[in-house]
């Protein structure tokens, strides 16, 4: 179990009153990456009972109390997942605060810890107390140059923004001429290069070694190496650039859904304001519960009455009912400290005023980069569940896919299963090599990134939104599902065979609604919706969040009910999901009488597109048309 601690996950140092020998510290609460906040119980049988005054266990420990605090810290880096903040000082039934001579031994302790653990710690701030100080500090796992803690940040916001720009900035640590020279670092295209607009989802990275300091040093021309990077870095931060032009929406919905961001940093000119799909964006992050930080660019060109008029303008739309956020203009090390620790709250907003030409705030955005941590739980122990969101053929290697391990340990030569194929069915693919930002591994665990070379199948079996998972899990693929969604805007309404985009995770196709329980939806409206995909099957999760939209049509919600079907066969379970029997009456009425109309044989269409044999049954009043896919047949 494992995740992002609130900042209760903080070493808790207090006096321990009366005679038990184990203190329960206060509950701290784990953060889901749904938003749910359960509580963590975290136990701590301190040696020696009455005796022993918890904010003081770091101050000359005995050989017990040092090996229980070497337990500890292990036990909390798991957790973290390699990260622990620790705060020393803090008491409890007592008053806080430690002197200059017990401040020292107890960071000597806590760097011994850390030593023993294979990790650094660092010092992040000090303040004042009742009595002396406070400190507090980050241990962070030194990482094996194959492996690294990797964290994915959706860059977002309105077109010339200056995204891609302050991405070069950031990942090249070179400043800006204000012409757009750090953007043309990224750009994958010629003609993104030429109007400097992004059109696809852009990959770039960030390293930080254990210590916290940043590892990206381009090479001649301003290249990146990023093995290089990876191999001295004990955390990656992932930005995925998405688009900001309207008309690359869908590709920017992809991004929030496919790429499984972590978090969202919402990119506002300063001199723009919050104008065209600023707003867009940010209700799609609020929509898919992914904790948002707002950077404020280009004060450098920004007359002071509009940078003003901006940040009030966006400080009250955080503050409105629809986002309920608590906006925090970070301007200082400690603002950026206190945003960090309570981000994965996702009420706090921290907002970072920054520049690309001058430099202005660029080091409190990196150190607070330097503090994010995954919201992924550790699900080592859980079947592997690999989802697709790109596909190349490499010259010399083959067919290479690349996406976001969802759970479970994928490791080299393992057989999973690649689908749901057109058929809805699940092949075995082995694996022949791993990368992981271009670095071969030999395992992938969940949350992590990373491109697989299949071995047997080729590039046009695959498509993006197809799943690679374990055998264990039995998976079945399905045509219709149950949601539950929200209409944010629609011009007219919604009524049943009303047909839209579906993203869902890396799927992304087309669905038509069924049917659903309400003759009408319009904007504002709430309602159960059953969904059949229009051309394949499709691999869900009930509990998945989705976006439905279709031109300027949006809407949002869950998954709540999978209808299975079953390859192979011409029928389907039971409550016939995805129905592929239509049943069509014929009535005519003559002198008062009804009558049976001939029967002709037709040929209708199908979810899968595929031809159909058509088989006509006929009764006393109805005419059947059973269409069955010939591959059952």
């Amino acid at each position: 179990m494992a995740g992002i601690l609130t900042e209760s996950n903080h070493q808790v140092v207090g006096a321990v009153s009366g005679s038990p020998s184990i203190v329960k510290k206060p509950q701290a609460k784990l953060a889901e990456p749904n938003g749910v906040t359960k509580p963590l119980d975290i136990i701590s049988p301190i040696p020696n009972g009455d005796s022993f005054v918890a904010k003081l266990k770091f101050v000359s420990p005995s050989d017990e109390e040092f090996a229980w605090l070497e337990e500890d810290i292990k036990r909390r880096l798991l957790q973290g997942r390699g990260e622990a903040f620790y705060e020393l000082g803090l008491g409890d039934s007592t008053a806080s605060g430690l002197t200059d001579d017990e401040l020292s031994a107890s960071l000597a302790t806590l760097d011994s810890l850390a030593v023993s653990c294979n990790a650094d710690m660092s010092v992040l701030r000090k303040k004042p107390a009742d009595k002396g100080s406070i400190v507090e500090c980050l241990v962070r796992q030194r990482a094996p140059e194959d492996d690294f803690m990797e964290v994915r940040v959706a860059v977002v916001g309105n077109v010339d923004a200056g995204k891609s720009t302050l991405l070069g900035v950031l990942t090249h640590g070179e400043l800006d001429n204000g012409r757009g020279h750090a953007r043309q670092k990224l750009f994958r295209h010629k003609h993104e290069m030429e109007s400097g607009r992004t059109s696809s989802v852009g990959n770039d990275i960030l390293g930080f070694d254990s210590e916290g300091h940043v590892v990206n040093k381009p090479e001649g021309h301003g290249s990146l190496d990023w093995i290089k990077v990876c191999k001295a870095s004990s955390k990656v931060v992932t930005f995925i650039d998405l688009a900001g032009h309207e008309k690359y929406l869908k590709t920017t919905i992809f991004g929030m859904t496919g790429h499984a961001p972590d978090f969202c940093m919402l990119m506002i000119g300063a001199n723009a304001g919050v104008i065209g799909m600023t707003k867009e964006h940010l209700g799609l992050a609020l929509a898919l519960s992914v904790p948002v930080f707002v950077v404020v660019t280009k004060v450098d060109m920004c007359p002071a009455n509009i940078l003003q008029e901006t940040m009030k303008l966006l400080v009250r739309i955080l503050k409105s009912p629809g986002c309920r956020k608590i906006p925090v203009i970070v301007s200082t090390q400690d603002d950026v400290i206190t945003s960090a620790t309570n981000f994965s709250s996702e009420r706090i907003c921290p907002i970072f005023q920054v520049s690309n030409v001058t430099g202005h705030n660029l080091d409190l955005l990196k150190s607070f980069l330097n503090l994010l941590t995954t919201r992924i739980p550790v699900t080592d122990d859980l079947p592997a569940e690999f989802q697709i969101d790109e596909t190349y053929s490499v010259p010399g290697v083959g067919t290479v896919i690349s996406g976001t391990c969802m759970q479970g340990v994928i490791r080299l030569s393992d057989t999973l299963l690649l689908g749901p194929t057109s058929l809805g069915e699940f092949i075995p693919v082995p694996i022949r090599s791993i990368q992981r930002k271009r670095l071969p591994v030999t395992e992938v665990r969940g949350g992590q990134t990373a491109s697989f070379a299949l071995k047997k199948i080729k590039r046009n079996q695959i498509r993006k939104g197809m799943v690679m998972v374990a055998k264990e899990l039995q998976p079945t693929a399905c045509w219709e599902f149950l949601g539950d969604i929200l209409v944010l805007h629609h011009p007219t309404t919604i009524s049943p065979k009303y047909q839209a985009m579906v993203h869902c995770g890396s799927t992304r196709q087309t669905a038509t609604i069924v049917n659903m329980n309400c003759d009408h939806l319009r904007t504002g409206d709430k309602a159960t919706c059953r969904f059949r995909f229009i051309k394949n099957p499709e691999f869900l999760h009930e509990g998945t969040r989705m976006v439905f939209r279709e031109g300027r049509t949006k809407a949002v919600g869950n998954v709540t009910t999978i209808f299975p079907y079953i390859p192979g066969s011409s029928g389907f379970h039971k409550g016939k999901p995805c129905s592929k029997v239509a049943k069509v009456k014929l009535h005519s009425e003559k002198g008062g009488k009804k009558k049976r109309s001939k029967s002709r044989s037709t040929v209708a269409s199908t979810p899968t597109n595929a031809e159909m044999k058509t088989e006509i049954t006929s009764s006393t009043s109805d005419v059947q048309l059973t269409l069955t896919d010939p591959s059952t047949s």
